[in-house]
């Protein structure tokens, strides 16, 4: 069963490279890890799950379903560690006079799953979201008020696919909806990498669709953090913090990603800094 799923999750875009006065943004990819302990998640009455979805006689769903990260399958296993989110950066962003400068972007991976099984009056299903076909190119809008960053605004559009795989023993049924969703263009940090020896995830073959079988050879991070703002590079020498959980919520949804200031990976914790 198909249906058009007003499905809001609020996501940063992060990456990495070397330089603090670079002339621009290189293009390449922002990758994520979505943070879980049901700080990231979303809630089905603002879009309910219509009455016998699940089956004849199950009821309209309205409840809130809790998400985690789902590493993306790459051709290296574990060449993303926990990373769940691609969005990639396609243009080279130019600053201009005004410490203004452009590039498209687009998703190119998500994968999460809920954290525990939705309960209907059919049985209880685990809950799967990924990218579902051709993805929206929007445009990224990038400030610079400082040497080391600014801040970006990036309204970023995306076709989803939210997979229903029942528990075992509930249901033989595995059942999805589709939708297409819009993300606020909100103000966001970003800063330059911090110059050490960088964790970076060079050129790498990813799931783009959620089969779990890698298909697309997706470009490396370049010279570049979402989320994280110029002063947190101050922060990592002054507190030896190098990792920042960023929060966004539209509509009762909410996404939570860990980025790091260093460019590198970051263990999950449900604690933000």
């Amino acid at each position: 069963m198909k249906r058009f799923v007003g499905f809001v999750v609020v996501l940063l875009f992060g990456t990495s490279h070397s330089a603090s006065a670079d002339p621009s943004i290189k293009p390449g990819v922002d990758v994520f890890a979505t943070v879980g302990s049901g700080l990231t998640y979303y809630n089905f009455s603002k879009n309910p799950i219509p009455a016998g979805f699940f089956c004849d006689s199950s009821t309209v769903f309205t409840g809130r379903v809790a998400l985690k990260g789902l590493p993306v399958e790459t051709g290296t296993p574990g060449e993303l560690r926990n990373k769940d989110t691609i969005v990639e950066r396609l243009d080279e962003a130019v600053f201009d006079a005004n410490g203004v400068a452009e590039t498209r972007i687009r998703f190119r991976a998500l994968s999460m799953v809920s954290i525990d099984p939705i309960k209907s009056s059919c049985g209880a299903f685990h809950v799967y979201i990924t990218l579902d076909g051709k993805q929206p190119v929007t445009k990224m809008r990038i400030r610079r008020s400082e040497t080391s960053g600014g801040s970006f605004s990036a309204p970023l559009a995306a076709n989803v696919r939210l997979i229903f795989v029942p528990v075992r023993g509930t249901s033989s049924r595995k059942l999805e909806l589709k939708g297409s969703v819009r993300f606020p263009g909100k103000s966001i940090p970003w800063t330059f990498p911090n110059g050490k020896a960088l964790n970076q995830m060079g050129s790498a073959f990813v799931d783009t669709n959620g089969d779990l079988r890698p298909d697309t050879r997706l470009p490396g991070t370049s010279n570049f953090i979402a989320g994280v703002p110029p002063e947190a590079l101050r922060s990592i020498t002054a507190k030896g913090i190098d990792c920042y959980c960023t929060c966004h919520d539209a509509d009762g949804e909410q996404h939570c990603t860990m980025v790091s200031s260093g460019g590198g990976f970051c263990d999950l914790s449900p604690d933000c800094f």
